[in-house]
């Protein structure tokens, strides 16, 4: 693994860890504004041509496996 995919995939999990923490800060306070800022900017990440550039991997998908994830 060359530099540039290490950082890519550290950026990948950080994303993720972030967004498996807003939302289940969202479960127990739907209402606070931190969780909800950081899920929908964790959101436009996967989304986003950097993410693309970044990564094979569909952002889309991803973002459905670790909803789910947190629903269990």
């Amino acid at each position: 693994m060359d530099q540039f995919e290490g950082l890519a995939n550290a950026i990948i999990i950080q994303a993720a860890v972030d967004y498996r923490l807003a939302l289940k800060h969202l479960r127990q306070n739907p209402d606070f504004q931190p969780a909800m800022s950081r899920k929908h900017e964790v959101e436009r990440f996967f989304r986003s041509e950097w993410f693309s550039s970044l990564t094979r991997i569909n952002g889309i998908e991803l973002l459905a496996r670790l909803k789910t994830e947190v629903e269990i």
